[in-house]
């Protein structure tokens, strides 16, 4: 999908940084997503996976915020990866009054299950603070459209795998998209239990 078919916000954000075409791996994923597909996105650092990501989210959600319910999730590894995150979403949202929220297990748990409560469109989290608001009922996961998962390597450390896979229990129909530099085994009971008919698109 060429930048041209994104909505009109992101064609001036990325017209503005000076971002004319997408990269290889951009080109082989960017339709697939917005066809709304399940995929496992594999592909070496600098290949711009965030970047597809974050332009995925935004154009899925046409750029709108809409009633409270967040329509996106994104787990991250931890919290300086839940901000990083956040500020690349940040530099796409002229133009669109998308609410972004990140949950990470620094902050006052009260704090944010409040302020999801609010309303959000867009939740970054790391898994266990996810599900610890999710059993607190601090979230409606009922409205998701998306659910992502950045630089899945760190779900086989902890028990992130465990907390991960426990989301899709709690959900309905979704369109499932996991980013990683390599495919690993263990994702095979994704495609076993919610991830059916999963694509895997990958570039060394």
């Amino acid at each position: 999908m060429a930048f041209k078919k994104l909505i009109q916000p992101l064609k001036d954000s990325l017209e503005n940084k000076g971002f004319n075409e997408p990269l290889p791996f951009q080109k082989l994923v960017l339709s697939k997503i917005k066809g709304g597909a399940s995929l496992f996105c594999i592909a070496p650092i600098g290949a711009g996976k965030t970047t597809s990501m974050v332009l995925s989210v935004i154009h899925k959600l046409k750029g709108r915020a809409f009633e409270d319910a967040p329509r996106a999730l994104i787990f991250v590894k931890n919290k300086q990866a839940a901000l990083q995150l956040e500020l690349e979403f940040n530099a796409f949202l002229r133009g669109t009054d998308l609410r972004v929220y990140c949950a990470y297990d620094e902050l006052d748990i009260d704090r944010q299950r409040d302020a999801i409560y609010e309303g959000v469109d867009i939740v970054i989290a790391t898994p266990k603070r996810l599900n610890k608001i999710f059993f607190l009922n601090g979230i409606n996961l009922n409205k998701l459209q998306i659910c992502m998962v950045e630089d899945a390597e760190f779900l086989f450390r902890d028990h992130n795998l465990a907390e991960v896979t426990r989301t899709p229990e709690s959900i309905g129909k979704c369109q499932y998209v996991i980013f990683s530099s390599a495919y690993d085994k263990r994702f095979d009971r994704w495609r076993d239990s919610f991830m059916y008919h999963a694509q895997i698109v990958q570039m060394n």
